[in-house]
């Protein structure tokens, strides 16, 4: 059977701005089973950094759970203690940032780094080296024990990424967070880190949150899918059922704005019509409703989430016979 081991459940977070509170994220519901690779998708602005600062408890002043909660293991983060949180980020839950080129301090020495984020460990320092170096391999630095000694400006892009993954891994954290970790890398990159983190989470059998707009990484990596749209989670599923059968008409227009599903050559490539909509200032029914060549009257209504089978949920009137998941 298997073991649930990051619930999210009716999250609903604000932030408090001169404008009044912005909605970034509202009734927010999925969950990461354990060893289980689930991707997060969305335009721009859907919500996505909100909700990975919320999981880690790294919020801004102006943040306000409003609802819900953020269970890990079955424990309530956002009532937990500050000192257990921290006690959590990087042993328990780790994460891998979006920007290879900033996540590492540029005036110390990898190996200083990798060895100073085993403070926790009681081992030596000879051991710790040993670790760091074993785990640049593992990621696929060649040499790894000279390259130790090295600088970050001595190492390319892809480089430099595949070491913050493994400094993620170092202590073999039950849930790894990847923040669109290939899209500062060009295209054979992306398929090389995309690679090592399936080899990785097979090796290490940690979950994976993985955070995305490339739907091509999604599809290649993710057993499952989460697609949010301005706060919410408009679907939810099996890779195979979102990319093959999707209900909702975002997750299709979606695809549809795919490159790699792109048959024909045009000067114009396709687009979703509209804005996202002002956060502060939410328009009443369907949050797509306005971007939707498939609204009708019921649309002015906010659908639930629905249950359409087993594997696969969609917020949208046009499923409308299903049962409220």
């Amino acid at each position: 059977m298997t073991e649930t081991l990051l619930e999210i459940d009716n999250l609903s977070v604000d932030y408090e701005t001169a404008r009044g509170d912005l909605k970034a994220l509202r009734n927010i519901t999925f969950d990461v089973n354990k060893s289980e690779i689930v991707g997060i998708v969305g335009e721009s602005g859907c919500g996505k950094s909100t909700l990975i600062s919320s999981i880690l408890r790294l919020i801004a002043p102006n943040t306000r759970f409003r609802e819900g909660e953020v269970r890990f293991k079955g424990e309530d983060l956002l009532t937990a203690t500050e000192r257990h949180i921290r006690d959590l980020r990087g042993d328990d839950i780790s994460i891998v940032f979006q920007d290879p080129m900033q996540t590492h301090n540029p005036v110390i020495s990898i190996g200083q780094q990798m060895v100073d984020i085993q403070h926790r460990s009681k081992a030596s320092k000879a051991d710790k080296r040993a670790n760091a170096a074993k785990m640049l391999g593992a990621v696929g630095i060649p040499d790894p024990e000279a390259r130790l000694n090295q600088f970050p400006h001595e190492f390319s892009g892809g480089m430099r990424q595949r070491i913050a993954i493994a400094m993620a891994l170092m202590s073999e954290p039950d849930l790894l967070i990847a923040d669109e970790p290939t899209t500062a890398l060009d295209a054979t990159l992306e398929v090389q880190i995309i690679e090592r983190l399936k080899d990785l989470q097979s090796d290490f059998g940690c979950a994976i949150l993985f955070i995305s707009h490339h739907l091509g990484v999604i599809a290649e990596l993710c057993d499952r899918v989460v697609v949010m749209y301005a706060g919410a989670v408009v679907e939810s599923g099996t890779v195979r059922e979102i990319f093959h059968h999707p209900k909702h008409p975002y997750t299709r227009r979606l695809i549809e704005c795919d490159p790699g599903h792109i048959k024909e050559r045009a000067r114009v490539l396709p687009t979703i019509p509209g804005e996202v909509p002002d956060l502060t200032n939410l328009p009443k029914g369907c949050i797509f409703r306005d971007r939707c060549d498939q609204a009708f009257a019921r649309c002015a209504e906010v659908p639930p989430l629905m249950r359409l089978s087993e594997g696969q949920n969609a917020a949208c009137w046009l499923n409308h016979a299903e049962e409220p998941a």
